[in-house]
């Protein structure tokens, strides 16, 4: 699966995605991460200006239409498929867009191609909705200063999805009980201010089934 990110900072990205498991489905090449700079999309050569004010009036900036066609029908030029039709998810990462979750990010992992646009300032310019079919994404119910966390998030949920990426596919605990399932390790018993901090007998018991069950029961959150 490859993701295409569109942002004015690509630098940003590298630390995180070469480390731990998206590091590793990288090497691996389970999944492949690639950057299109925003500025080198530029009809501006010299100053690279990719945005410009609102019409209209009003404060901010928005991303030119201009260099996001460039830099999308780059992204996807591999991704046409017959008459024409671009094969590749296009997402906008926008405070307004859908509420990404855990099921969605199943949805994504079926994809081959997806395509994210970190948008910045005030927006992109709202036309480029009317050149491709872009659905518009949030990770959450406030706003940041630019999409490009919230592109970590998805390629993150996504990349967990893949067969491979987490080594055993028992590691994917929504598909087991559910989120937030309580764990414990080493010491069986933590003193701590004259009290004592047990491990659940149950999980000591050795019997499977009381312990899936227990699991079960004291998840919390996605596919419970």
């Amino acid at each position: 699966m490859t993701f295409h990110i569109i942002t004015l900072f690509p630098e940003v990205f590298g630390a995180y995605f070469r480390e731990s498991i998206i590091g590793k489905a990288i090497k691996k090449r389970l999944v492949k991460i690639k950057f299109y700079d925003l500025k080198e999309f530029s009809i501006d050569k010299k100053h690279r200006k990719v945005d410009d004010r609102v019409y209209g009036g009003g404060p901010g900036m928005v991303l030119g239409i201009e260099p996001l066609v460039r830099a999308i029908n780059k992204a996807t030029a591999r991704q046409t498929g017959l008459g024409g039709k671009r094969q590749a998810k296009i997402i906008l990462l926008s405070a307004g867009g859908r509420q990404f979750d855990n099921k969605y990010a199943q949805e994504l992992s079926k994809h081959k191609d997806v395509v994210l646009i970190a948008g910045r300032y005030e927006g992109v310019d709202e036309r480029i909705k009317k050149l491709y079919s872009v659905e518009e994404v949030s990770v959450g119910p406030y706003v940041l200063t630019g999409g490009e966390v919230p592109a970590m998030v998805i390629v993150d949920a996504v990349s967990r999805q893949i067969k491979g990426v987490l080594g055993k596919e028992e590691s994917i605990e929504e598909k087991r009980y559910g989120i937030g399932v309580p764990v414990y390790t080493r010491p069986e018993i933590f003193k701590h201010k004259g009290r004592n901090y047990r491990v659940p007998k149950v999980l000591l018991s050795g019997n499977h089934q009381k312990i899936d069950t227990w699991r079960k029961k004291n998840s919390k959150g996605l596919n419970k």
